[in-house]
């Protein structure tokens, strides 16, 4: 064999031998990497929470006092208790009872000296036993800082509303907004509708009675 070709072919083979050990060791520094990936931390900001504490008693007692607008009678001082039973999340049953004093009708405004109630007849006194439904369940915010569970609920009963010396079988619509203040105590914004019929002023009608009241209430 020619000594150039001869001296080629070495080097040839020399450079495979050389190379074939670099290969190995290449391979096995990516194999390494793949199969221990970076680990990173993440560095979350815990937020404290602090969980409602609402008492678990399903009675609910209370006052409220507010204004009730007395058809053809104007509007007058109302005041009145209302007593609870929740047997679900979202509904409840409630007994309400309240008073006002109806004033002067515009007749009696303008004549000045005619009366068509005596005091004891002007005394406008309502119960009523209503089911109740927390609609619109939620929380209510003061500031950045402070939340309120609330709920809107509506309600819808029958009873009875004594005034100018009768008895009227009454409807009551209502619906409010119910505010926990903490975990016992609760702020009552109301709306109601009394509806009965009366024939006071001669033609027998559907009478509409609109109270809005302030209430608190109790649970125990």
């Amino acid at each position: 064999m020619d000594p150039g070709l001869r001296l080629l072919l070495l080097s040839g083979l020399a450079l495979v031998a050389l190379a074939t050990p670099l290969r190995s060791q290449a391979q096995e520094a990516v194999g390494a990497a793949t199969a221990t990936p970076q680990v990173v931390e993440p560095r979350v900001k815990r937020r404290e929470v602090s969980p409602a504490g609402i008492d678990t008693e399903n009675f609910e007692a209370g006052a409220f006092l507010g204004v009730v607008s007395i058809e053809d009678f104007g509007s007058s001082f109302s005041y009145g208790a209302r007593l609870a039973y929740h047997f679900t999340e979202d509904f409840f049953a409630e007994a309400t009872i309240g008073s006002a004093e109806a004033g002067r009708t515009s007749y009696e405004e303008l004549s000045g000296s005619a009366e068509l109630l005596t005091d004891s007849e002007r005394r406008f006194t309502h119960y009523d036993l209503a089911i109740g439904w927390n609609a619109l369940p939620g929380e209510v915010f003061l500031g950045g800082s402070r939340a309120m569970p609330a709920a809107v609920y509506f309600t819808l009963g029958a009873g009875s509303t004594r005034f100018a010396g009768d008895d009227h079988f009454t409807v009551a619509l209502g619906a409010g907004l119910r505010l926990l203040a903490n975990d016992w105590l609760a702020v009552h914004l109301d709306a109601r509708n009394l509806a009965f019929e009366s024939d006071l002023l001669g033609d027998n009608k559907l009478t509409h009675n609109l109270q809005f009241t302030f209430g608190l209430t109790a649970f125990f």
